[in-house]
């Protein structure tokens, strides 16, 4: 079958997550680096915990936080552990930012193009709506894209396979007509797991995982999407293995 639906993760995919280092440094002089690093991977240690603890729920996790509240309280974990004051609106600040991270430059022009080509656009994040929301508008890409989809109806953060079964229920379409796109190598090996054709945007030069399967394609940015899916459509009866 054809692709019919390109789906983006957020963080670190369409926003860069890193970009918050600037804010960080500018309130936490020679910290911005290590605020920025470690933020974010206690966040993803969050979501992860809650969804491992828990998985099997019919309503979700029963210890679920939406990922504004985890963003939160990492960030305060964070400057607690490296012993940074965080009672003048430090946090507010950063947290404020958060919400409008900057977009990576590429975005707006891939995004346009994947929508000349007549496929579905959409974005699946562990974000909350308000979060996404905000994002997507501040970077100026409302109308580029067809769905913004959180996870928070199932209340199960990726890599759940309930959370990639999302696209399947809100986009209408098949495993095998979805192309995955994310910087983040765990949320792509997730997805090829779950079934998506997937597309590794690995901004940072990084190895493969050691654990396969190796997703379907990669490239540096946003841009080797767009050969991925000249690639795909050369594929004899589109199909991927």
């Amino acid at each position: 079958m054809k692709i019919k639906a390109v789906v983006f993760d957020a963080y670190g995919t369409l926003f860069d997550v890193y970009s918050i280092q600037a804010l960080a440094e500018e309130l936490y002089r020679d910290q911005g680096a290590d605020i920025a690093v470690k933020w974010r991977d206690k966040q993803i240690e969050y979501t992860r915990l809650i969804t491992q603890s828990d998985p099997h729920n019919s309503s979700g996790s029963q210890y679920f936080r939406s990922f504004w509240e985890l963003t939160r309280l990492s960030l305060e974990y964070t400057l607690d552990r490296l012993k940074l004051d965080r009672s003048s609106g430090q946090v507010e600040k950063l947290l404020q930012q958060y919400a409008q991270l900057t977009p990576f430059k590429e975005n707006l022009a891939v995004l346009q193009k994947i929508k000349s080509m007549g496929l579905t656009t959409a974005i699946l994040s562990n974000g909350s709506m308000d979060m996404l929301t905000s994002a997507v508008t501040s970077a100026g890409m409302a109308e580029v894209l067809d769905h913004i989809i959180s996870i928070d109806s199932i209340r199960l953060f990726k890599t759940s396979p309930e959370s990639y079964g999302l696209v399947q229920q809100i986009v209408g379409v098949n495993k095998n007509e979805v192309l995955f796109v994310s910087s983040n190598a765990w949320d792509a090996l997730g997805a090829t797991w779950f079934g998506f054709t997937t597309h590794w945007v690995n901004r940072q030069g990084l190895p493969f995982e050691a654990l396969p399967p190796q997703p379907h394609f990669s490239g540096t940015d946003l841009n080797s999407v767009l050969m991925s899916l000249g690639e795909i459509e050369q594929t004899p009866n589109n199909t991927m293995t």
